[in-house]
């Protein structure tokens, strides 16, 4: 993406509907200012008010595929920009990211919590180009809220 280039116009290069910011579920903000970041909630993949999905992570019958959990980190991720986005005016304002902390409900034995927190990575790098290279975690753990599979929290720079 070139400097000149908006995250706006990015976004609809990319076809992407910059979602509503996701209510809180509980006692937070989506995002909060502090200096020239903006630091976002947890974000779960939330679509219209509504997970697509719950369970923990791992091969098996009853439980998430990996590559489903990657496309809910996905949304997670768009979920962020969106909080980030109207904690500072726009987004356009965003002009990077500087840390990913992704975590996976998962089984204990499913040890693949950073492929499917590269569904929110790769988003992020799709949207923000060389801005979006990013320091990450991905973290396994034994639930989220509402029993997400997925949970994304993202640190962006702005002006």
């Amino acid at each position: 993406m070139s400097a000149a280039a908006s995250i706006s116009a990015r976004l609809a290069e990319l076809g992407i509907d910059l979602p509503p910011v996701v209510p809180p579920v509980a006692a937070y903000i989506p995002a909060t200012v502090h200096g020239d970041l903006v630091y976002t909630s947890g974000q779960l993949p939330m679509i219209a008010g509504e997970l697509p999905a719950t369970g923990k992570v791992g091969d098996g019958h009853g439980l998430v595929p990996a590559p489903d959990a990657q496309v809910y980190a996905r949304q997670s991720a768009l979920n962020a920009i969106a909080a980030a986005a109207a904690a500072v005016g726009g987004v356009d304002r965003l002009t990077g990211v500087v840390k990913v902390v992704g975590f996976v409900a998962s089984v204990p034995e499913f040890t693949g919590q950073p492929g499917v927190i590269n569904g929110a990575s790769e988003l992020l790098g799709q949207v923000f180009g060389d801005a979006g290279r990013h320091a990450r975690s991905a973290v396994g753990v034994p639930v989220l809220p509402l029993d997400s599979p997925v949970e994304v929290e993202v640190i962006f720079s702005f002006a």
